[in-house]
């Protein structure tokens, strides 16, 4: 081997080593790129991930705030609610108050008027008793006859006024409107029916002013 043909061996050993020595090189070199992808890879997804959870984090705290304060409310929300429980009640108490004074003032004006009629009745058993009393040749008499008139006004005027005689003769006897005072023996007659009416009795609307006195049979 001549000294040129060692020199050109030497150089392509020389070549063949740097070759390979580029090949390591940048078979390293796209390792680190690909190693360096993945880390930014990595990066970029931690960094959404992060995003994301911040996101989460802070759609939940809005939530929480909205809830609490849905939960807390407002110190005039909590006086309208107050005043507007107190303004019911009072409208409660007061139509109650209404009602019950309407009721007091109806009683006390039944009553007043029953106590009216109670001292009418003796009167309207006069007219009844002084009429009853005429023979019967002198019912045509003018005097009479006004007496008879006057008679038919006062009971015209008290029925207006919601007073009204109460049904005895020929009814069965009703302790709550009658009064028995005698008993007949009457074959004619039903058992326990009224035979006769002593004294007539009223009620004003529907409370009894004053019973029927009466006789009843059987």
């Amino acid at each position: 081997m001549t000294e040129t043909d060692e020199i050109l061996e030497d150089m392509d050993k020389d070549t063949c080593e740097e070759t390979k020595e580029c090949e390591t090189q940048e078979e390293v070199t796209e390792d680190d790129k690909e190693l360096e992808t993945d880390e930014s890879t990595d990066a970029s997804e931690d960094a959404d991930t992060k995003d994301a959870s911040k996101e989460a984090d802070t759609k939940q705290d809005a939530k929480k705030g909205l809830f609490n304060k849905k939960n807390k409310k407002d110190k005039k929300d909590e006086q309208i609610e107050e005043l507007t429980d107190r303004v019911k009640r009072q409208m409660a108490e007061f139509e109650n108050f209404r009602k019950r004074t309407e009721k007091e003032k109806s009683q006390m004006y039944d009553m007043g008027a029953k106590s009216i009629v109670e001292k009418i009745l003796p009167v309207i058993d006069n007219f009844e008793r002084g009429l009853a009393a005429v023979p019967e040749d002198a019912k045509d008499d003018p005097f009479v006859d006004g007496m008879n008139k006057i008679y038919k006004q006062m009971i015209s005027v008290l029925e207006e006024a919601g007073v009204k005689a109460i049904e005895a003769e020929g009814k069965e006897f009703d302790p709550d409107f009658h009064n028995a005072v005698m008993h007949v023996e009457d074959e004619s007659l039903g058992e326990n029916i009224v035979a006769e009416e002593l004294q007539k009795g009223y009620m004003y609307r529907d409370t009894v002013v004053r019973h029927s006195m009466v006789q009843v049979a059987n």
